[in-house]
């Protein structure tokens, strides 16, 4: 018995049938059994109620709920003792609250009860009536009874630890899908230029559409992004998105990446796959630089988009599905059309709603927002006490024409953090791409010489700015006499009256 109950115990993935069988167990091997009860205490309601009994109504087994201490089976639950009763006509603690055990029932049999217990934690209690036999053979059945409380325990600690498990993995999914909508809300894409304003635009009428989307725009400029935002504002929100750079695997593995694969497919394909498109059934399947996708595939992909349906690579099975398709490249589709390397059935329908996200040379009043914005971020990431850009640097900024458009301004700021060591950024923490003579306003020939005064003119103004416009507070903060300052004033064009307070 003992060991069909260890099996079970080990074997069993559902706490209230391991429970049935222990009873059934107890039943088949231990003779003269008249009732047995499995009861659990809950922490959260302060409640004993049996869980799993035999030899009583279900309605009897309702009404037996009690608390800590109250009964015997409350009194083994609180003081994680056992107990046994030679006679249970005689004991004048049994509440017989179930009102399973009829007056003259209760002659002739004998009571035994453990605790569950799992370290110092009382669980619950097992209780076993039978035939009244030998006292010495009711303690056999108690140590025995103890075993298999042991069992139980440590396989309510394994149950207990699964359920936290899933609620803690829940709750993660919970809130990083939280995290995700935040993060991909429509509003959290910065951008206040009339170009972005007109793509908010376009955007909002096809949050609860079904209809393919095409994002095109240059290399860097945020396409997976507004992806992003439109899944998360759409009614698919809560089913997956699914990305796949077409541009970052080999043609010949793309479609099996897409589509799955049956096992034998080929060679190496020792057991089925499941494709993009199975995994993101219900929701979005993003596919960057769809202008990489070979002819045969762009194919497939069509029959897809035009029936929601498609077979794996080496299967006959025809598998529908429910996709969303969101296509995007940096490319000249229409050319690559003309030129007969992407289909032109295939453009038509991914051509529906086409969105142009502008690159950032177009967005001259997003880029302080967004270097704003990336200065905080990677100051946090960092660990770093940057506060603000310098006005040298921020023109430097604004003169540059950004050909990695967003991106290349990220990693820009990135680097602006790392290196600065007083809090701002200056302009000689940007690269000497964004470093010109034209855009710090200084004219000196040579590389040594024009770091130099790039790095004086900033000082300056910074100290303009610390002490409102102030020349001689300013001089005396930066170590120089009130001519010196007037000088370099005049010789980099800097007017010093804007800083002062506005009246």
């Amino acid at each position: 018995m003992l060991y069909e109950i260890a099996i079970t115990s080990r074997e069993s993935k559902d706490l209230h049938l391991l429970m049935d069988s222990i009873v059934n167990l107890l039943v088949r091997y231990v003779s003269g059994v008249k009732r047995i009860l499995l009861a659990m205490y809950n922490r959260h309601t302060e409640t004993i109620t049996i869980e799993s009994a035999y030899g009583i109504s279900a309605d009897e087994q309702k009404r037996g709920v009690y608390r800590r201490g109250e009964g015997i089976l409350g009194r083994v639950i609180e003081e994680g003792k056992p107990v046994i009763i030679p006679d249970l006509s005689r004991s004048q603690d049994f509440l017989n609250r179930t009102g399973a055990w009829k007056e003259e029932e209760r002659r002739g049999l004998s009571f035994l009860c453990v605790p569950i217990v799992m370290g110092q934690e009382s669980l619950g209690a097992l209780s076993m009536d039978r035939t009244i036999q030998d006292e010495s053979l009711l303690e056999d059945d108690l140590k025995v009874l103890m075993i298999i409380a042991t069992l139980v325990a440590q396989a309510f600690a394994l149950y207990r630890a699964q359920v936290e498990e899933q609620a803690l993995l829940k709750e993660e999914n919970r809130r990083l899908h939280q995290e995700l909508e935040e993060k991909y809300r429509k509003t959290n894409i910065i951008g206040k230029s009339k170009a972005m304003r007109s793509l908010f635009g376009m955007m909002e009428r096809i949050y609860d559409k079904n209809t393919p989307v095409l994002i095109l725009g240059e290399s860097g400029t945020g396409k997976e992004l507004i992806a992003h935002a439109i899944h998360y504002n759409s009614p698919r929100r809560e089913k997956p998105f699914i990305k796949f750079n077409c541009a970052a695997i080999p043609e010949s593995l793309a479609e099996s990446e897409l589509f799955g694969h049956e096992r034998g497919a080929f060679t190496g394909a020792s057991e089925q796959r499941l494709g993009l498109f199975e995994k993101a059934h219900g929701g979005t399947l993003f596919l960057d630089e769809i202008g990489e996708l070979s002819l045969s595939i762009q194919a497939k992909l069509l029959r897809v988009l035009q029936f929601q349906e498609f077979q794996r690579l080496g299967g006959h099975r025809t598998i529908s599905v429910d996709v969303r398709l969101i296509a995007a490249t940096h490319r000249d589709l229409d050319q690559m059309v003309k030129e007969g390397r992407f289909r032109e059935d295939l453009w038509y329908r991914l051509n529906v709603f086409p969105l142009l996200v502008p690159p950032l040379r177009e967005r001259g009043s997003d880029i302080l927002l967004l270097a704003d914005y990336f200065v905080e971020k990677y100051s946090q990431q960092h660990n770093s006490a940057v506060r603000r850009i310098s006005t040298p640097a921020i023109d430097a900024l604004m003169a540059y024409h950004w050909p990695g458009n967003v991106r290349e301004l990220e990693n820009v700021i990135e680097r602006a953090v790392i290196l600065s060591d007083d809090g701002v950024i200056h302009a000689y923490h940007l690269p000497p791409s964004l470093q010109t003579p034209d855009t710090s306003r200084t004219h000196y020939q040579g590389l040594l010489a024009q770091r130099l005064s790039q790095v004086e003119r900033e000082m300056i103004v910074d100290a303009l700015k610390a002490h409102q416009g102030n020349m001689l507070a300013a001089a005396r903060e930066l170590g120089i006499t009130e001519r010196i300052i007037t000088r370099r004033v005049k010789d980099y064009g800097i007017d010093y009256r804007l800083f002062r307070p506005k009246k």
